[in-house]
């Protein structure tokens, strides 16, 4: 009996499949091999077709079930784990009307901050748990202004997640968890945010039919399975957002635990069972996969845009061309902390949330031809992405989260000793990495949904972790220093 589980990045689909008694992948694929493209017509625009998600995600099945050999029969179940904060917009026919404005897209931010102000920052706040911001809604707002010719297409919108549960199964479905993250629920009378819908002027009949994360949410149809070369009826039990999933994945449920990734964007959260909100919305608060109305289940999520993109952009860019990952990984290795004073500040992927969605670009700040290299380059970006880690965990500190320990899986930016090590050192907490990825907790998710394991602590018995990184408080002392640096080089921007 096996557990299919997929993540729908925007670098690439992953495609997981776990032994269900066991709890041990036996074959995962991805595609494409070189990261999917994002497009951006304009500055601070990035789309990307859903279609390409779909055409990667047959690919990537077909490649997994070719390593596995395992019989579409024996799959019970499939999850789904997604980028969050997408918005799809399809017509009547479930035809896709326009490419998908994706997460780090920032052409809503204003729409956002003009709602913020006029609806109320307390209102927002107390119902939202948020601002508006340059969610999911306040995207949907942008095309009712600017392509109205395409707004009155709809039929439903949804996150990126609830179209391919779309595509496989023909129902049209989302989540209050899904909501959540679009800031469409209103947390405080556990409903839609109708006010806000009323204020962006949003027909609440666009919103699909809401089914619970763990369940029943769909069967896959015989075009579907034939595509895919699965077998058809076979039920989609499970969907979440990538970040709640990534908790998920490395059985982070409780208060006070932790998760992180470190893909093309970084993203640090935390689970909380009491309202908390950052008055600025600087990081963010959404229902997570295990919330109750009479026991509340929280996410705190701080995200960081330029992460993962930073080391891909020295990849293409600034290294020898043809070398791997793991390659640049070893270069940075060779250089001393610090970096002789070369600071690389992060943010070139849109506006980021938690500078209040600014849109600071990526800053490189000490460069010096006589002493600096390509491999100081390389590591500044990895020690600068992990200080952008630090600053955000400053800021959920200030909510109240309290960090002793990051888990996170081993693998993206959690593969360089350099990043992970810089990370443990300058938050000074202990980094934990895991056997595990988003695929592979979107298969157990769909174990839960399917009713195959009766909690949580059974689907994720076979959780085995694989690396503990520990601070050096040598490299602490100079990590502080630079730090600071750098705090006062973003600041002053």
């Amino acid at each position: 009996m096996y557990l299919l589980g997929y993540d729908i990045g925007s670098s690439s689909i992953k495609a997981s499949l776990i032994n269900a008694e066991s709890g041990v992948c036996i074959a995962s694929a991805f595609s494409p091999e070189q990261e999917m493209q994002i497009i951006s017509m304009k500055p601070g625009w990035a789309e990307q077709h859903p279609e390409t998600w779909w055409e990667n995600l047959i690919k990537a099945t077909r490649s997994m079930l070719a390593k596995s050999r395992v019989n579409p029969i024996d799959i019970k179940a499939i999850g789904i784990s997604y980028q969050m904060h997408g918005l799809v917009c399809v017509n009547k026919d479930y035809q896709v009307i326009r490419p998908s404005i994706i997460w780090c897209d920032s052409r809503a931010v204003e729409i956002g901050n003009k709602a913020f102000a006029e609806i109320g920052e307390k209102t927002c706040q107390e119902h939202l748990l948020n601002s508006p911001g340059n969610f999911t809604a306040s995207k949907l707002r942008w095309m009712r202004e600017n392509e109205p010719e395409l707004y009155d297409k709809i039929y439903k919108f949804m996150l990126p997640g609830d179209y391919i549960a779309l595509r496989m199964t023909g129902e049209c479905c989302t989540t209050v968890s899904g909501l959540s993250e679009g800031i469409l629920w209103d947390f405080k009378n556990q409903q839609i945010a109708q006010f806000l819908l009323d204020y962006y002027e949003i027909d609440n009949k666009l919103i699909p039919q809401i089914i619970e994360t763990f369940s029943e949410q769909g069967k896959l149809t015989p075009g579907a399975a034939k595509e895919l070369g699965l077998n058809p009826g076979t039920p989609v039990t499970y969907r979440s957002g990538d970040q709640p999933n990534n908790a998920l994945s490395l059985h982070v449920n409780n208060p006070g635990d932790i998760a992180a990734t470190a893909g093309t964007s970084g993203v640090v959260y935390g689970i909380s069972d009491v309202v908390r909100y950052d008055p600025l919305s600087r990081v963010n608060t959404f229902i997570h996969l295990n919330h109750k109305p009479v026991q509340p289940g929280l996410g705190v999520l701080l995200c960081i845009n330029g992460t993962g993109i930073l080391n891909s952009w020295m990849k293409n860019n600034i290294a020898v061309p043809g070398l791997s990952y793991d390659e640049i990984n070893q270069l940075a290795s060779e250089i001393q902390p610090g970096c002789k004073g070369l600071m690389i500040l992060p943010f070139g992927n849109g506006a980021e949330r938690m500078l209040e969605n600014k849109e600071t670009n990526a800053n490189f700040y000490n460069l010096n031809f006589n002493i600096h290299s390509s491999k100081h380059l390389l590591r500044a970006a990895q020690e600068g992405i992990a200080f952008a880690f630090h600053y955000g965990m400053q800021i959920m500190k200030e909510t109240g989260i309290n960090i002793h320990v990051i888990r996170a899986g081993h693998q993206n930016m959690f593969l360089s000793k350099v990043f992970r090590q810089t990370l443990a050192d300058i938050s000074h907490v202990c980094v934990e990495l895991y056997d595990t990825d988003g695929a592979q907790g979107a298969a157990k998710g769909a174990g839960i949904g399917a009713k195959i394991y009766a909690t949580f602590e059974e689907a994720f018995q076979s959780l085995t972790k694989q690396l503990l990184i520990e601070p050096d408080e040598k490299n602490r002392k100079i990590y502080l220093e630079v730090y600071d640096q750098w705090k006062n080089v973003l600041d002053r921007l």
